[in-house]
């Protein structure tokens, strides 16, 4: 697991700002699809299957991956998918702590967490 300090964490955020949008988008085209991709792969056990917006439900699920692999091999990590809500490992008086910045969020990161509270036990760094 990757470490950052909080000067690290800052200097990616423009970075990781613009994989969490085109994530957040993909996966809003994502959901929008899903239920006429379950149709779809319903109707494909009787032999028809067709989905109109196909080519786009799978353009956005590899999108998805693509982007979320790139976060990834960043080392931050993505806990929200729609809110963009991303983690960064970091030490914190000599524990492993998650700096935690979410899209919508300003310039610079302003909260952290432990490991076991998540987004509800942040707290002003």
């Amino acid at each position: 697991m990757k470490l950052f300090t909080l000067s690290e964490a800052n200097a990616m955020l423009p970075t990781v700002r613009r994989i969490a949008a085109a994530i957040s988008r993909a996966h809003r085209e994502v959901v929008s699809l899903q239920d006429a991709a379950r149709a779809a792969a319903e109707n494909a056990t009787r032999g028809g299957g067709f989905m109109a917006d196909g080519p786009q439900y799978v353009t956005d699920l590899m999108s998805l991956a693509e982007r979320t692999g790139e976060l990834e091999a960043l080392g931050v990590q993505l806990k929200d998918y729609e809110r963009g809500l991303l983690d960064f490992p970091s030490m914190r008086e000599g524990r492993v702590v998650l700096l935690c910045w979410q899209l919508g969020e300003g310039d610079r990161i302003e909260w952290w967490h432990d490991l076991e509270t998540g987004f509800a036990g942040r707290q002003p760094i």
